[in-house]
């Protein structure tokens, strides 16, 4: 994974992350040594985001047919989940 520093985006702005994103689908962004952000393009992006809503849907599936879900009335559900 490509690795970038603050300071090189600061100075090279997209054209860094371009750079990077040439040679891998994703680039560490590091700040003051550390890293700290990573970068993916839109599609790569996209299509994490498609995993993880696909997970969700699959939980709320199991939930549903393992029956740990609650059936409130909207105050009901208001009330359980501000006390």
């Amino acid at each position: 994974m490509t690795s970038i520093t603050a300071n090189e985006l600061k100075t090279k702005g997209v054209s860094a992350l371009e750079n990077a994103l040439r040679s891998d689908d994703e680039a560490i962004i590091t700040v003051r040594g550390k890293d700290k952000y990573v970068i993916v393009d839109l599609k790569k992006y996209s299509k994490m985001r498609e995993y993880e809503l696909e997970v969700a849907l699959l939980e709320a599936r199991a939930d549903i047919a393992n029956d740990r879900i609650k059936k409130d009335s909207v105050a009901e559900h208001i009330k359980r989940v501000t006390d």
